[in-house]
């Protein structure tokens, strides 16, 4: 049976209007579905019985709880989805003070193919529907504690657009999560045209996986780079305002020996001029897929440094998670690899 979590307002609009029931019950539905704990229409105490019954025969709620949960001495936790009967899907609680960060998926696998990640390695199995990608969150035991989102798990987002903008709209919309854009970041490798138009109909903050600041060099990690070459994409991201309260920002993973030497930050600092970017160094989580291991510390502090002194604002992110197979794609390559 079809879900109804993960509908728009709109589709829910089309829905109760297909089997008879008047329009304002999609409102009911949704403040049923998003802003309440429900598993059942049976919950739905606002909606007649008729028109309960006549919903529960034809539709499932659709909220689905995690496989497993692993946890870190730090208090982040994984969450292990099951989709199907091999496609597994990961998402990152993580906690921080008074801030608490969820990094969501939107595909089983992904094409991208970048190098050093793992996700990548799975190949690509399919694009999670708005239902799978919303039901990371609402799901969560800590759902209420969340303040806010990143678009950083497993997938691109901008190869998966309809879902995720849909599932965005929800996230944000007063009838929906009523979660502000602004705490709100979804990253991409930089998909064009798909990327000009998520920036026009979303709000949201913008991360680039930039990785290597050298076309040659990018693509060797990141095959994206010879059909979506990164000056094309800064382009046009150059058109779009980023200087008030929406932020765009560069991801870029330290990796020893292949894009940590000062020439590379040098680079970054040239490519980036004209965008009021923020760049988030992340060092490399080593693992033994791949062979790729972390810059050492003095090297990446050395990069930070001189990024700063071009007036950048450069962060290097703290690991989180790293004895439970936090980043990207660890967790649930080991559960393919126990299949």
């Amino acid at each position: 049976m079809e879900f109804l979590f993960g509908k728009t307002l709109s589709q829910l609009c089309d829905i109760v209007l297909g089997v008879g029931l008047p329009k304002f019950t999609a409102k009911q539905l949704a403040d049923w579905l998003y802003k309440k704990d429900v598993s059942s229409f049976e919950q739905m105490t606002n909606l007649s019985k008729k028109a309960r019954q006549m919903l529960s025969e034809n539709f499932e709620v659709g909220l689905t709880p995690p496989m497993r949960c692993v946890e870190s001495r730090d208090g982040t936790k994984k969450y292990l989805y099951k989709y199907g009967s091999s496609n597994f899907i990961e998402t990152a609680y993580i906690p921080d003070h008074d801030r608490a960060t969820l990094c969501v998926s939107c595909q089983t696998g992904c094409k991208m193919g970048c190098k050093f990640c793992l996700t990548g390695k799975q190949g690509f199995s399919g694009n999670l529907t708005t239902n799978q990608i919303l039901n990371q969150i609402k799901s969560l035991p800590e759902f209420s504690k969340l303040t806010n989102l990143v678009f950083m798990g497993m997938g691109e987002p901008m190869d998966n657009l309809d879902n995720v903008l849909k599932a965005l709209e929800i996230i944000t919309s007063d009838y929906g999560f009523a979660m502000s854009p602004r705490r709100v970041t979804v990253s991409t490798v930089g998909i064009l045209p798909a990327l000009d138009v998520f920036l026009q109909q979303s709000q949201t903050h913008l991360a680039l996986s930039i990785h290597n600041p050298f076309e040659t060099e990018r693509r060797q990690l990141m095959p994206v780079q010879g059909a979506q070459p990164l000056l094309e994409v800064l382009k046009v991201i150059k058109k779009y305002d980023f200087s008030h309260q929406r932020r765009f920002s560069a991801e870029y993973t330290m990796i020893n020996g292949y894009n940590d030497s000062i020439a590379h930050a040098k680079e970054l600092v040239r490519i980036l001029n004209g965008i009021p970017a923020r760049v988030n160094l992340i060092r490399y989580h080593a693992n033994s897929e791949n062979g790729f291991e972390p810059s050492p510390m003095e090297k990446i502090v050395e990069f930070q440094n001189i990024l700063k002194l071009k007036g950048i604002t450069a962060t290097l992110r703290a690991s989180r998670g790293e004895d439970i197979s936090a980043a990207c794609g660890l967790l649930s390559t080991k559960e393919l690899q126990n299949k």
